[in-house]
């Protein structure tokens, strides 16, 4: 007999990740210190195939991101306690918080393009009697 593949089902994961970002951004809200971690946007959630770890990635509003992580993975254990009775499947996945930090790039990134697309002012100026670049 052959053996059989184990195929992950990627709406499944989908559908999980989703759910476990909406349940943990109510948690977060309600058992984390504002004053601590800041005001934390969950940006995405990554899970393994086997739904045992997942990758959080958000964003923060006044607090550095590493102090917020901080306080965030310190109160992982107790989300994912928390998790695990809103859920209610048999493997809820252990947390890990991460700093994305895609919005930041995309913004500098944009300001690269908008700089790059902006005719500079030197190039169109007119060229004047005493202007070494006119060729007599």
């Amino acid at each position: 007999m052959g053996r059989t593949k184990f195929k992950p089902n990627r709406d499944r994961n989908v559908r999980l990740a989703d759910q476990i970002q909406k349940d943990l951004a109510s948690l977060i809200q309600r058992e984390v210190d504002v004053s601590r971690a800041g005001l934390v946007t969950l940006t995405a959630v990554d899970l393994s195939v086997d739904y045992a770890h997942a990758k959080v990635y958000f964003t923060v509003m006044g607090a550095e991101p590493d102090v917020a992580a901080a306080a965030l993975n310190e109160k992982a254990g107790w989300l994912h306690s928390l998790l695990f009775k809103l859920l209610r499947i048999h493997t809820v996945p252990t947390l890990r918080f991460l700093h994305d930090d895609q919005l930041a790039r995309g913004i500098a990134l944009s300001q690269l393009i908008d700089r790059a697309n902006r005719p500079s002012a030197e190039a169109f100026a007119p060229a004047g009697p005493d202007d070494p670049r006119e060729q007599p």
